[in-house]
């Protein structure tokens, strides 16, 4: 390694800062990994070192890291309009255009995007507008909203309420009142022996029904799922899962958000997951791959029956008391219009269904390795998780950090990926990533598996 140039070293004095989902300890002890430049599916740091990025940053940089359409939308923004807000009947073009814009391609029909600043700021919102939309309709005890155990739905007070993830809930007092969980739709890890998918989907669907008569079906507002689950795992649901939910929830009139942050905007090769699922929700939430990444954006995105009572309630109280400084910023709103037209131009939805052929065959290849025990995934997506025991499927002791060794070893070679809970390893490569570069990055993962299973033969 070069040495360290002093404006590196400067750096990591000053890098102090509380970094989210780190472990402290270890952070305090040798400093963060410095990163100064990009270019397309590649990120260096502050040695010169190349890295492959296969998470995409955090799952968002669906267009690489040099996307120059993206530096103009944002400059020429900037030079005309730099900032401007969206309240009181106030607004600005590029969110006018990108809401217009969002409409007219939703998966299903809906009617007004509300936008906020990202995805966890959007599922807090979304909590409210449900609380907000039953009060309109009379049913002030109609307020519990339903998750999902495993399930990441943002870091915000109401949104970490609603990610079904302990982590994101240690020592932080959440979740709060009226947010529920129901079974994590995980067939490797709790599906029972001799039972098949469907049947798996059919017990899961039993147990949500039966929570919500627990309940009270006149207490249960809404349903919120990642049509896949995202960070909890890149887990799948099993077959006929959705087939059987979704009545649940129209029978007892329960709303059903579909948070497609991490799913949407060409991730399984479909501008939306709800697509691929063949979905119907009321309410759908998108940031990440909106902007790809360039500029912080999210968004809520509603039916005319959820507008209708806002309005509604507008007609009773006068002001419509929500929303935030930077809702709608125009030059975020330009950045994230600019990358639907490089979306649309370079038919990235194409793109994704052609590369993700060689993606999935290098994935499920892995499966042949002996720390792995399931391989998942679909389109430009997917993960591995590592097993002490792949007969079994036994995780390893978490304090072995076998997962945590794999990330470094890779790191190592050259490769950024994720790691997440039971030793899960996820790639989420930019939407540009060609076959060739797909080849590379499971070469070098392939060896840093090889360097584990050598680390796991010491333990």
């Amino acid at each position: 390694m070069k040495p360290t140039t002093a404006n590196s070293v400067h750096a990591r004095d000053i890098a102090s800062h509380l970094h989210p989902y780190t472990n402290l300890a270890a952070h305090s002890a040798r400093g963060p990994h410095i990163f100064n430049r990009g270019e397309g599916i590649y990120v260096f740091d502050d040695d010169g070192k190349k890295f492959i990025e296969g998470l995409s940053g955090l799952w968002c940089a669906s267009l690489g890291f040099s996307e120059q359409r993206l530096v103009d939308a944002a400059t020429k923004q900037m030079q005309t309009l730099p900032f401007y807000h969206n309240f009181a009947h106030k607004a600005v073009e590029p969110a006018i255009e990108l809401a217009d814009y969002l409409v007219q391609h939703a998966p299903v029909p809906m009617s007004k995007v509300f936008f906020t600043n990202s995805g966890s700021e959007a599922n807090d919102t979304q909590v409210k507008l449900v609380w907000y939309y039953n009060n309109i309709l009379g049913r002030p005890e109609k307020k519990k909203i339903i998750a999902r155990h495993g399930a990441y739905h943002g870091i915000t007070v109401a949104a970490a309420s609603l990610t079904g993830l302990q982590y994101a809930h240690n020592a932080f007092d959440v979740p709060i009142n009226n947010i529920l969980h129901t079974d994590c739709p995980h067939f490797y890890k709790y599906g029972t022996e001799g039972e098949t998918e469907e049947e798996y989907a059919t017990r899961l669907a039993a147990n949500l029904e039966e929570l919500i008569q627990k309940e009270g079906p006149d207490t249960v507002a809404a349903f919120i799922a990642e049509p896949f689950l995202g960070a909890g795992g890149v887990i799948e649901p099993p077959k006929g899962y959705y087939e059987k939910i979704q009545p649940i929830l129209d029978q007892h009139d329960i709303l059903f958000i579909v948070d497609e942050v991490i799913s949407g905007f060409y991730r399984t090769g479909n501008m939306f997951a709800t697509e691929t699922y063949g979905l119907k929700p009321d309410l759908m939430t998108m940031a990440k791959q909106l902007s790809g990444a360039y500029l912080p954006i999210g968004a809520v995105m509603m039916n005319e029956k959820i507008h209708e009572a806002l309005v509604e309630g507008s007609r009773k109280f006068g002001i419509f008391g929500t929303g935030f400084t930077y809702s709608g910023h125009p030059v975020p709103a330009a950045v994230a219009l600019e990358t639907q037209r490089i979306y649309d131009d370079r038919n990235i939805g194409a793109h994704v269904k052609s590369v993700a052929v060689t993606f999935q065959k290098r994935l499920r290849a892995l499966a042949d390795h002996p720390l792995v025990g399931e391989v998942r995934g679909l389109g430009l997506i997917g993960a591995v998780e590592l097993v002490a025991d792949k007969a079994a499927r036994r995780n390893f002791d978490p304090a072995q950090g076998v997962g945590a060794y794999t990330v470094e070893r890779a790191t190592e070679h050259g490769l950024i990926v994720r790691g997440l809970v039971n030793d899960t390893i996820a790639f989420c490569p930019p939407l540009i990533i060609t076959d060739a570069q797909i080849n590379d990055m499971f070469d070098i993962f392939e060896r840093a598996l090889d360097d584990t299973a050598g680390h796991v033969a010491g333990l």
